[in-house]
């Protein structure tokens, strides 16, 4: 019986293994364009995102860059870009961005969750000290702040860039951009 996988769905593994095996996996990986590779306390994660995931998370990425774009507010957005600490832990977030300057690890993170816990993520964005992190899922924006003793899930942005966005109102917009995108748009900037 041969299983076919739709492109909507999120493909994804997570298997036991060392620093050195991650990073020949990791290797192996560099020419498979969308793969996300994920490592953490003896554990390797590979996810192959659907179309449904990379939709939201380019939603959510305009419409942050609008509000940081009308709000005049210096950013770098760093997409799934690399965040290592060796040899302890690496990530790749949806989306993360930068403010004041382009850095290794980024002050906010982005996660769309569709194929496991993402809560469960906190620990490895802990290890690398991403101030902020954020969870698309199942509809609801979840934002967690990092404290000294871990992250405080917190109803709206503690980073100075961003304590200003609304988060009802940038969710009720993401829900709306996926059935009409230029829609949502239209009613963020006039919201904001």
């Amino acid at each position: 019986m041969t299983q076919v996988l739709s492109k909507n769905l999120d493909r994804h593994l997570v298997i036991p293994g060392t620093w050195e095996h991650f990073k020949h996996i990791q290797k192996g990986f560099e020419e498979t364009p969308g793969a996300k590779l994920s490592y953490y306390d003896e554990t390797i994660e590979i996810l192959m995102p659907g179309i449904d995931h990379e939709r939201f998370s380019r939603i959510i990425n305009f419409l942050v860059a609008t509000f940081l774009l009308k709000q005049g507010i210096w950013f770098q957005m760093t997409g799934a870009v690399t965040q290592e600490r060796e040899p302890k832990v690496s990530t790749q977030a949806d989306e993360s961005f930068c403010f004041d300057r382009l850095k290794s690890i980024p002050d906010l993170s982005i996660e769309v969750v569709f194929t496991s816990d993402g809560e469960n993520k906190l620990a490895r964005y802990r290890a690398l000290g991403v101030s902020e992190v954020w969870f698309w899922e199942d509809g609801v924006l979840k934002l967690y702040h990092l404290r000294e003793d871990g992250y405080q899930q917190i109803s709206r942005s503690e980073l100075s860039e961003l304590d200003r966005l609304d988060i009802e109102l940038l969710q009720r917009c993401i829900l709306i951009a996926e059935a009409d995108f230029s829609e949502a748009v239209r009613i963020f900037q006039q919201s904001i």
